[in-house]
């Protein structure tokens, strides 16, 4: 699977060392499902994607949903695992994160993502 690093340009910060990229339908429905953890760096980026659950996930994440231009348009912190949702209208990537990430990069809406390959 391929893995890129995403970058908040606005922070100048990397919010993710290594995420996998899920772009079919296979990967996008498996996600993160059945992991036992998501390491500090790590993440997925799903598109197109503008909603998410965390049936069968054993741990919380952060999600920041991003446009097609990679602008956040939506962050939601510490999702915990058995939940439908959230939904972000007009979303064309889901990055899910570990529990934590968000807020320690100070990502929020608005801010400019890329991903370097």
């Amino acid at each position: 699977m391929e893995r890129v690093r995403i970058r908040n340009r606005t922070r100048g910060v990397e919010i993710a060392h290594s995420a996998e990229v899920a772009n079919n339908w296979l990967t996008r429905l498996r996600g993160l499902m059945g992991r036992r953890e998501l390491a500090a760096g790590e993440g997925m980026v799903i598109y197109p994607c503008s909603s998410i659950h965390t049936f069968f996930m054993a741990f919380p994440i952060d999600v920041a949903f991003a446009d097609s231009e990679h602008r956040v348009v939506k962050v939601v912190p510490v999702v915990p695992p058995w939940r439908i949702g959230p939904v972000a209208p007009g979303a064309q990537y889901v990055i899910e994160l570990p529990a934590g990430t968000l807020l320690a990069t100070r990502t929020v809406v608005g801010d400019q993502l890329e991903w370097v390959r």
